[in-house]
């Protein structure tokens, strides 16, 4: 039986996938491929969240859902504010950013949409088969945001912690909050011998996203992230309010080398790239950038697995894991000491990529003397 052929095949239509797609639309070289978008849900209803940082104007602040010019940072021995210009900190929802992004992929001739599900890749070298439900499907350019939890939970070298959460959008009978900025984190809560915050995005007076982070291996019973917005909400002294939304996810913190399941011919991208920020969970401005970077790649047209994404950030990031995850009651004391002792937009330009080698040695030297033993102790085992 003949395999349908098509010059581009996407599979998954989340974040990644449609970053993707959008960067092909917007680019003339790729008018004539043939390019099939393959992905098993109806994607039309607010199931993500995403916020990020940049300065001033972006590509998507025609459904920003809202944006903050200050933030706050709290611990228990640092209360710290701070004006984010030039950045502006940015918070998107997952509707719109769909119904903008398949608007336009309707309207493309050359894409065609198919909603199914995907039962296998198979890659062959210079091909890869895309086996679904219905039909099999084939290309020399497979870009697939789908990977294999099992290699990596099942390897030792890359520590693996997982930042999960719970998310509360609350509306309360009164004013409460500044909707003029942001909480990033609050250490200010029992941490249990893990990195645990509350991280609080305030939309107007009365309504707030109040979200229970973990920086750690196991998800928990949900239970335990409700009864923490509970007495954290207590605490700041809010008793009655609504509870409008709920959300709740986690985002694999790995230095593990995604690419190598990369072939001549099939290419991972998104988290199942390692595209995600290792040691924040941060993923959606790093993912488009390096769509953009793809882009020009493949018009070059060398083999997919000739892409890379690494950078000496990424060497940073594995070394933060490492300490991290050996000492997982120590990461409250971690970011204080970071945010205490750096400006904060250097420490953001820093989990943004965008600092200079003599920037990234300073925030290395911020740290303890102790911290920087756990550091060393990291860096010679990766070596020795």
């Amino acid at each position: 039986m003949k395999k349908q052929h098509f010059d581009y095949i996407v599979c998954g239509g989340g974040a990644s996938g449609l970053l993707f797609l959008k960067a092909l639309t917007e680019d003339p070289f790729f008018n004539d491929a043939t390019i099939l978008l393959i992905e098993k849900e109806t994607k039309n209803s607010n199931d993500r969240t995403w916020c990020f940082w940049e300065e001033e104007q972006g590509a998507f602040d025609s459904i920003v859902h809202k944006e903050w010019g200050t933030a706050q940072f709290f611990s228990k021995s640092l209360h710290l504010e701070f004006d984010l210009t030039p950045l502006r900190y940015k918070m998107l929802r997952s509707q719109p950013f769909y119904k903008t992004i398949y608007d336009r992929v309707k309207k493309t001739k050359n894409i065609k949409l198919l909603q199914t599900q995907i039962l296998d890749l198979q890659s062959k070298g210079a091909v890869t088969q895309v086996i679904t439900s219905e039909e099999t499907y084939e290309s020399t350019r497979v870009i697939t945001s789908l990977y294999d939890h099992n290699a990596l939970f099942q390897q030792k070298k890359y520590p693996v912690l997982q930042q999960h959460f719970m998310g509360w959008f609350i509306e309360t009978p009164k004013a409460c909050f500044d909707p003029t900025k942001i909480l990033f984190m609050d250490f200010n809560i029992p941490q249990n011998q893990e990195t645990r915050f509350l991280y609080v995005l305030p939309f107007d007076e009365k309504h707030a996203l109040f979200e229970y982070t973990f920086f750690s291996e196991k998800v928990l019973d949900k239970k335990v992230y409700e009864e923490g917005i509970e007495d954290y909400l207590k605490k700041k002294g809010i008793d009655t309010f609504t509870l409008i939304e709920k959300e709740q996810g986690n985002i694999p913190m790995s230095c593990f080398p995604f690419e190598q399941a990369n072939t001549p011919s099939l290419l991972h991208i998104g988290t199942a790239g390692g595209w995600t920020k290792a040691s924040t969970g941060f993923t959606f401005l790093n993912t488009n950038r390096q769509v953009h970077r793809l882009i020009d790649f493949l018009k070059k047209g060398k083999p997919l697995n000739e892409f890379t994404a690494k950078n000496r950030f990424r060497f940073y990031d594995l070394l933060f894991l490492d300490v991290l995850s050996k000492y997982n009651s120590k990461g409250s004391e971690l970011f204080e000491r970071m945010f205490a002792k750096n400006d904060p937009l250097r420490i953001f330009r820093f989990l943004d990529e965008k600092t200079a080698l003599w920037e990234d040695l300073l925030i290395l030297a911020s740290f303890s003397f102790q911290q920087k033993k756990w550091f060393i102790y990291a860096l010679f085992r990766r070596f020795f």
